[in-house]
């Protein structure tokens, strides 16, 4: 099965991009075809300076590669280094109304905040129709705010299909649910737009900083804790099996544990859970032109099976004379 995702380079991961994404992509590697790729060029629609585009690209790569990822087993580059992807949404454009884009969730929820949305927002899905599409992907991981876009690229794959001939294959989506949200440290879902995050790779200061702001109620050492409300409880049972969640919420629901104390035991969670990694990390940082290596092999990959897509799609255009 080929799986196929991406992560814009928007700055240091947190912990609703590491188990919301990251690690679900880390694990396919050991069964199935794994395509990854760092989206560029889907976040220049937040307009990042040179600088932190380069340095947070960079960054990305060493995360993947610290997490677990292995170039080796998988397919795994930089969304700007293979250019079939640009002409592809082109000419899967076609295939695709003004209205149907005027609908898009990463368009209207922009206009719905008051922002002026720049062309590229609004080209979004076809753009990510064409990440898609250019690879031969049949599978694609999504959370629930994803799925309309993946319907549009299957929409736009039909009628291309119809219009021109078989040429793409049409993709399925694996809604990725069984978490949920990742509460941030406000009890919003995390993201770094609301300033609510934990990154496992900060250094411990900042770690400790995250992890000691996390919301709690004025309930005290003696007293009984809902664990179902506690934003404090869902973030750390994230690193929990079944069975020690449930523990977890015993703890929390028998008086004699502090939200203090829980805190300082979650910051040694995450740093054991993560330490390998932040080891590993600390070193691929030092060798960018390494982590430039490994991305321009994976980008001579995924090129030779872009180029194949491309070259027929244009092939049943009547772009080939």
């Amino acid at each position: 099965m080929r799986i196929l995702s991406g992560i814009q380079p928007s700055g240091k991961i947190h912990l609703g991009n590491y188990f919301s994404m990251m690690q679900r992509m880390i694990a396919y590697q050991a069964k199935d075809e794994l395509f990854c790729f760092i989206a560029n060029y889907h976040s220049l629609t937040s307009r990042p300076t040179k600088k932190d585009l380069e340095e947070n690209s960079l960054d990305l790569a060493a995360d993947f590669l610290a997490l677990g990822l292995d170039p080796m087993r998988s397919t795994f580059w930089l969304q700007s280094d293979v250019p079939a992807i640009t002409e592809l949404a082109w000419l899967l454009s076609q295939q695709i109304t003004v209205p149907q884009l005027e609908l898009a969730h990463s368009y209207k929820d922009k206009v719905a905040q008051g922002i002026q949305p720049g062309g590229g927002l609004f080209y979004y899905p076809i753009l990510m129709s064409a990440d898609i599409l250019a690879f031969g992907s049949e599978r694609i991981p999504v959370g629930p705010d994803q799925k309309q876009h993946l319907e549009m690229c299957r929409g736009i794959a039909r009628r291309f299909n119809k219009a021109f001939g078989e040429t793409f294959v049409i993709p399925e989506a694996e809604i990725i649910d069984e978490l949920g949200e990742v509460s941030g440290i406000d009890g919003r879902k995390m993201s770094k737009s609301y300033n609510n995050t934990i990154c496992p790779f900060a250094s411990e200061k900042d770690l400790k900083k995250s992890i000691f702001s996390i919301v709690t109620d004025s309930k005290g050492v003696q007293e009984a804790k809902d664990p179902e409300s506690s934003v404090l409880y869902k973030i750390y049972a994230l690193f929990l099996d079944v069975e020690k969640r449930l523990e977890l919420a015993d703890r929390f629901r028998t008086p004699g544990t502090g939200y203090g104390h829980l805190k300082q035991e979650l910051l040694a969670v995450v740093l054991d859970y993560f330490g390998e990694a932040r080891a590993k990390r600390d070193e691929l940082i030092k060798r960018k032109d390494d982590l430039r290596e490994q991305l321009k092999i994976g980008a001579k990959k995924a090129n030779e099976v872009a180029n194949t897509f491309i070259t027929k799609a244009r092939e049943n255009i009547g772009l080939e004379l």
